[in-house]
């Protein structure tokens, strides 16, 4: 990985040079705060989480290894990690029943004529996505929008990797169904 801008940030980070971590916040806040945003749903609550992860950054960036994963993967991993420690928090699920924070993620759409043509899909997975027990749901959304494997969605849910399975697999079947009955 040598040569990678992030990869040399991240070396900087773990001299503690100051200019380092500015660096890497400007290359890399912006993906940061959508994967953020788009697990706990609120902006308040994603701004609070990355102030804390790019503190972790900065205290933890000597313990990054090129060989095992590209350094937005760290990056990421680390956001989402925490992000699901943020929502373990006892007694509460994220609510955003009008998808206003959802739909004020950037994101990657070619135009407006795009976003017609999938509006219908997405209203009807939207809806769909909300019969689904809170677990399943979340299960659903780390494997689709951050492309988790069931191994990596057991250990960031820490719960057995049967059980995800199970989560993830119902959780499909019922969206399906409900889908096919729109």
């Amino acid at each position: 990985m040598a040569g990678d801008p992030l990869a040399e940030l991240l070396a900087g980070c773990a001299r503690k040079d100051p200019s380092s971590l500015a660096r890497l916040y400007e290359l890399t806040s912006a993906k940061l705060f959508g994967v953020a945003l788009r697990i706990l749903r609120r902006e308040d609550w994603a701004e609070d989480v990355l102030q804390e992860c790019y503190l972790r950054f900065w205290n933890h960036a000597g313990e990054y290894k090129a060989g095992l994963a590209a350094p937005m993967t760290w990056m990421s991993s680390i956001v989402r990690n925490r992000c699901l420690d943020w929502l373990r928090r006892p007694g509460f699920e994220v609510a955003d029943p009008d998808d206003a924070i959802a739909s004020a993620t950037p994101s990657d759409v070619a135009g407006p004529l795009a976003e017609l043509e999938r509006a219908a899909d997405a209203a009807a997975i939207a809806r769909c996505l909300k019969t689904l027990e809170a677990k399943q749901r979340q299960a659903i959304a780390l494997a689709f929008y951050d492309g988790l494997s069931h191994s990596e969605l057991a250990r960031h849910l820490q719960e057995p990797l049967g059980t995800v399975k199970t989560w993830v697999r119902r959780g499909l079947l019922r969206l399906k169904s409900c889908l096919e009955t729109s």
